[in-house]
């Protein structure tokens, strides 16, 4: 019998970690580190729920931190086998993932120098650059097509998912008492017709199982294509320069910023947008331009991307005193920084220095997760806690589409339709409750697979997988369940408490009187103490 639990990405768009037990030996597909509310984030502090040094193989769809970044740990706790990875996904993990430790490394030391102001005790960072380093030392690069045994009995290939570079679906061949089983994972499937990756390839013939990804499931995006998307963002270069403000691009450091560099550098090519500086204030995004650089052949606009990448107009800000001078800086101009959901690294300093400013125009060209800062400015907050301080709104928030590297609903099912058919069952992953419901529901209806026998698992729940059969029910592991299922995918208390902070800033800087604000304290007095 083969087991399968989902200890992460489950009802939730972050970690995604499987975990696949077989009677000759143990795996993970991918080791995600979780991002998003403070909840959530606070699991990349626990233990795993199974031993690491249990472990004979990790295989690794894609170099995303929600996807890899848990590896340094899982090495530091013990794990000792190899990690199995496309030689480009092994390449720009050698940049994120010491980027991660030290990362780590940096918000821990900040938060220790409050802990002793407040009389707290200190934290350890989850991993540091230097465990991340030696983890490096267990990858092994393979090609996309190529057959590996990680584990006696089970065979896997990757197939090039279209997502990222080196992003990867893994099918598994596993032996069965009952037979021959095939499983797919999708990983993350990019959405067809995007600039810079081939559309996702996989399997066809039939699957016994397969683990597909519901980012987009409950959206069919407007089809914008290369053309419309670059119109749109140049409209915002020209709208920018008109006010002489900033344009903030907060941007995922590995595919999304050399994409929108790509557009920036075009427009300004063919005199469709102002030609200006691009600051790329990001260390690991031109780290990462590097490794994009030395594999442009294996993608579609290579040539154009690296003569982009090696643009004069290009500027690549990598000191940290330099990057606070330029938030701080007036007039035009346009900044790259992650991270891409404004939820860490530098892009919060330009947006503490400029989304009072109402020239100021940030444009979001990715996925945000609930729970994050970019998902508070797309929803249209009107005050924000950034760095610890209360940031009024005033910038225009915009969001131009065009630029996600994951399928919509169409596409996923098209994608899932062509691998089918599924004669055992399917597994909704990586994708929050109403996206992966909506997915299920058009999944069912388009014949892919009937309605019972499509799972939308909780966290760090168990199925026992046969050829052919539905899915069963399988014992909890001893370590789990870590968080409730209700905990998963939403914003959080802290979310919640900073709402109710702003809320309490706003009604008092607004009150009539001194009198009005004195009665609001008190009536929130009495509600603390109970009365």
């Amino acid at each position: 019998m083969v087991t399968l639990r989902f200890c992460g990405a489950a009802r939730t768009v972050t970690g995604m970690c499987l975990f696949l037990e077989t009677a000759r030996g143990r795996l993970l597909v991918d080791c995600g580190m979780f991002q998003g509310p403070k909840t959530l984030k606070a699991l990349n502090h626990e233990p795993f729920p199974f031993d690491p040094r249990s472990l004979s193989a990790v295989l690794l769809t894609h170099a995303h931190i929600d996807h890899s970044g848990l590896l340094p740990r899982l090495t530091k706790a013990g794990y000792r086998g190899p990690i199995h990875a496309t030689r480009a996904t092994m390449d720009l993990c050698s940049c994120m993932l010491p980027d991660a430790g030290h990362i780590q490394e940096s918000e821990v030391e900040i938060l220790n120098r409050r802990n002793r102001r407040r009389g707290r005790a200190e934290v350890q960072p989850i991993y540091t650059a230097e465990d991340a380093e030696r983890c490096l030392e267990q990858f092994r690069p393979l090609a996309y097509g190529e057959w590996i045994e990680p584990l006696p009995g089970l065979a896997a290939r990757w197939w090039n998912a279209g997502h990222m570079l080196g992003s990867a679906s893994i099918e598994l061949r596993i032996e069965t008492e009952g037979g021959p089983m095939r499983v797919l994972v999708s990983g993350d499937i990019g959405q067809p017709g995007t600039n810079m990756q081939p559309d996702a390839e996989g399997p066809s013939g039939g699957l016994d199982h397969l683990i597909l990804e519901s980012t987009y499931g409950d959206e069919e995006r407007p089809r914008v294509d290369e053309a419309g998307r670059r119109a749109a963002l140049a409209a915002l270069l020209r709208e920018a320069a008109r006010a002489e403000a900033a344009l903030l691009i907060p941007t995922f450091a590995v595919e999304r910023a050399q994409e929108v560099i790509l557009d920036l550098v075009g427009l300004m090519e063919a005199g469709q947008a102002p030609r200006a500086p691009i600051h790329l204030d990001s260390p690991l995004a031109i780290r990462a331009s590097r490794v994009f650089a030395r594999h442009a052949a294996a993608m579609e606009e290579g040539a154009r991307l690296r003569a982009a990448l090696g643009a004069p107009q290009l500027v690549h800000v990598t000191d940290a005193e330099e990057s606070r001078r330029l938030a701080r800086r007036e007039g035009f101009r346009i900044i790259l920084a992650g991270s891409g959901m404004c939820e860490a690294g530098r892009i919060r300093q330009h947006l503490l220095a400029n989304l009072w400013k109402p020239g100021t125009i940030v444009a979001l060209v990715g996925y945000q997760a609930t729970g994050t800062l970019g998902r508070l400015l797309q929803d249209g907050a009107r005050r924000v806690r950034i760095l610890g301080e209360t940031v009024k709104v005033a910038a225009r928030i915009e969001t131009i589409e065009g630029y996600s590297a994951h399928a919509d609903a169409a596409a996923l099912t098209r994608w899932a339709a062509a691998r089918g058919p599924v004669s055992g069952g399917i597994f909704l992953v990586h994708g929050e409750p109403e996206a992966s419901t909506a997915l299920a529901a058009r999944l069912a209806g388009a014949g892919v697979a009937p309605a019972a026998r499509i799972a939308r698992p909780v966290l760090d729940e168990g199925f026992r997988l046969a050829p052919g059969a539905a899915p069963q029910p399988a014992p909890r592991l001893p370590r789990a369940r870590r968080l409730h299922p209700e905990e998963v995918g939403l914003p959080d208390w802290h979310n919640q408490r900073a709402a109710l902070l702003l809320g309490i800033e706003e009604a008092l800087d607004t009150a009539p009187d001194d009198e009005t604000r004195a009665a609001l304290l008190a009536r929130l007095r009495r509600a603390v103490e109970g009365r």
